[in-house]
């Protein structure tokens, strides 16, 4: 692939991101247009005051209190599922994997509906114990899969998954034996926050996100060049002078903690980890050098426009979205390649 072209896939993805972001500060219960609403965007940075001058105080709170704290949380939460994707994909050398693979879903799922039912209501959640919870959770049945995959000082893909799989439906069972034990409006709040949105976070929850988000992708970035040999295999990354078990745990730790830490800000969000990288991959090609910030600003970018539509259709959750786009554009792709290669 020429480097001509991998440049332009990154360009179209940044003036992508800089359409979506317009659109998506500009629309909502008091629209904008996108010029002032961009135009108020920019008027915090230094010499550039003038630019908000004909915003009223009213349109400048809902651009910079409401909407940009609900855009940045969109693209932090994609950018760090799709990551994830890119890192669970690689180490299970298999395309249809994601983050929820290795129970990070379920166990987000369960923390949270501990968090609800000792009595937090998804609406008084001020950005602590709800996500405090999901986090626990996510990385607790992970770290749990990890330790339960172990043979004989080695993780064995397929033993992973597997347990993986198994862990995750007891995760699941035992969230719905809670919620069985409740009562109505705890079961509303928790399926509502399994639908996933980022529609009532402000910056505390942008704040939380924010140094797990960047720290992994820099991680996973870093261990770009290990990825790439991991794709051969365990034994021939070895033979090339990889430590493989423990990339794959540092790895691993990586991947669930940037599931984890989105999957508690915003509940669960399905398709993002799965679909980005594998469309990325198939536009610039399985570098891990390149695919990994691309994933990064393609998952941002899914996020924002699936927060765009869910915004104009009423608030509708965020994961319904994602879904509802994620998965027929999917089955597309596969179908159009005819067999998938990794």
């Amino acid at each position: 692939m020429s480097r001509w072209r991998k440049m332009a896939v990154m360009l179209a993805l940044l003036a992508l991101l800089i359409e979506a972001t317009a659109l998506s500060l500009a629309t909502g219960p008091a629209p904008l247009p996108a010029g002032r609403a961009l135009r108020i965007l920019l008027s915090p940075l230094p010499g550039l005051q003038d630019l908000g001058a004909d915003a009223s105080p009213t349109d400048r709170d809902i651009v910079l209190q409401v909407r940009l704290p609900r855009l940045l949380l969109g693209f932090l939460v994609g950018a760090a599922l799709a990551v994830a994707g890119v890192l669970m994909q690689a180490l299970f050398q298999n395309p249809m994997a994601e983050p929820s693979i290795i129970g990070v879903s379920s166990g987000a799922a369960l923390g949270a509906t501990i968090a609800l039912v000792l009595g937090q209501t998804y609406q008084a959640v001020s950005g602590v114990p709800l996500p405090l919870f999901a986090f626990t959770g996510a990385l607790g049945v992970s770290g749990l899969v990890y330790l339960l995959s172990r043979r004989g000082g080695r993780t064995p893909v397929g033993l992973l998954l597997l347990t993986g799989i198994a862990v995750g439906s007891l995760c699941s069972a035992l969230a719905s034996l809670i919620l069985v034990r409740g009562n109505n409006g705890q079961v509303t709040d928790v399926v509502f926050w399994m639908m996933g949105s980022v529609a009532y976070q402000g910056w505390g929850h942008v704040r939380m996100l924010l140094p797990y988000a960047l720290a992994g992708a820099c991680v996973a970035f870093a261990y770009s060049r290990d990825l790439n040999a991991l794709l051969l295999g365990d034994e021939q990354a070895a033979h090339l002078g990889i430590a493989v078990e423990r990339v794959k745990l540092l790895l691993l730790a990586c991947g669930a903690l940037l599931a984890g830490a989105a999957v508690a800000v915003a509940g669960i969000v399905g398709f993002v980890g799965l679909v980005v990288p594998h469309v990325m991959r198939l536009l610039l090609g399985p570098d891990h050098r390149l695919l990994t910030p691309a994933s990064f600003l393609g998952g941002g970018l899914v996020v924002i426009v699936a927060a765009l539509v869910a915004t104009m259709l009423g608030a509708v959750p965020l994961g319904i979205i994602t879904s509802l786009l994620g998965a027929p554009f999917f089955l597309y792709l596969l179908h159009r390649q005819g067999k998938y290669r990794f």
